[in-house]
């Protein structure tokens, strides 16, 4: 008698890595929109700074027009309300933020994720990569988006926590290390030298444009083991844009949409075959 084998198809696991980059990681969400439309699932998602609130808020709902809306919903009113000035460390203290968070997510830890996630920050006391990914979500996204100077840092288990994008701005190999057989990074940084650089630079355009200009390079070798990198198109985008960010949303659609056709290739070619 002779028996039949048959095969089944495993489809690979896909992560996300969603860079830092202030307001212009709203493009996130419309990546996610894409990926979405066209019945890609997300595995695994690691996020940097902005990209650790958007990939939060995500993980945590598995609904992205939810977190469209939070986005799209927040108005100058409640922008200025999450002010609370801070005289040590940082100009604001980011006690407000933080609650803006729990408001949005709740006090959810890591392990009820829908979607497994890591979020990134950075040890100001020694420079080194922070990967959060026990305990709970709200105090690791609030780290995580602590820029130098705007944001007092966290102090935690004997480190001062700040901005991940410091250190790891597109964490590919976070979400590899998690298990995904593809990487999906969103590098928000790829045309800052054409928008960024205009104008006459002052003290503070100076200092912001040093970190920006480290982030710029970090994450150019940052992305370099990723399957596929998506570089969502913008101009100069200020702080504004969180209030008035739907171009951005559109811009993070357009490039994701782009690469639809190399994605699904690779999705294609890493189909992984059983017996």
């Amino acid at each position: 008698m002779i028996r039949k084998i048959y095969s089944k198809s495993k489809k690979p696991k896909i992560g996300l890595a969603l860079g830092s980059g202030g307001a212009k990681g709203l493009a996130h969400i419309g990546v996610i929109k894409v990926l979405e439309e066209n019945n890609i699932p997300v595995d695994f998602i690691a996020g940097s700074s902005i990209g650790a609130m958007v990939g939060g808020f995500y993980a945590v709902t598995k609904d992205v027009k939810r977190v469209e809306e939070i986005a799209l919903n927040t108005n100058w009113r409640q922008m200025l309300y999450l002010i609370d000035p801070s005289f040590r460390q940082g100009l604001i203290g980011g006690t407000k933020v933080k609650k803006f968070i729990s408001d949005n997510i709740d006090k959810t830890n890591f392990e009820d994720c829908k979607i497994p996630l890591s979020v990134i920050a950075t040890d100001l006391k020694t420079g080194a990569v922070v990967i959060i990914n026990r305990g709970e979500i709200v105090p690791a996204i609030r780290a995580s988006i602590s820029f130098p100077l705007v944001f007092k840092p966290i102090e935690q288990d004997d480190k001062l926590l700040a901005d991940g994008g410091l250190s790891l701005p597109v964490p590919v190999e976070v979400v590899r290390k998690m298990g995904a057989d593809i990487v999906i990074a969103v590098n928000l940084d790829t045309n800052y030298f054409p928008n960024d650089h205009k104008g006459k630079l002052g003290f503070y355009k100076i200092a912001i444009n040093s970190i920006n200009l480290l982030r710029y390079h970090l994450a150019s070798w940052n992305i370099i083991d990723a399957d596929i990198v998506i570089n969502p198109k913008f101009g100069y985008v200020h702080l504004a844009k969180f209030l008035n960010g739907k171009d951005i949303i559109i811009a993070g659609e357009k490039a994701a949409r782009e690469s639809l056709p190399q994605l699904q290739e690779i999705i294609n070619r890493k189909v992984i075959t059983t017996k």
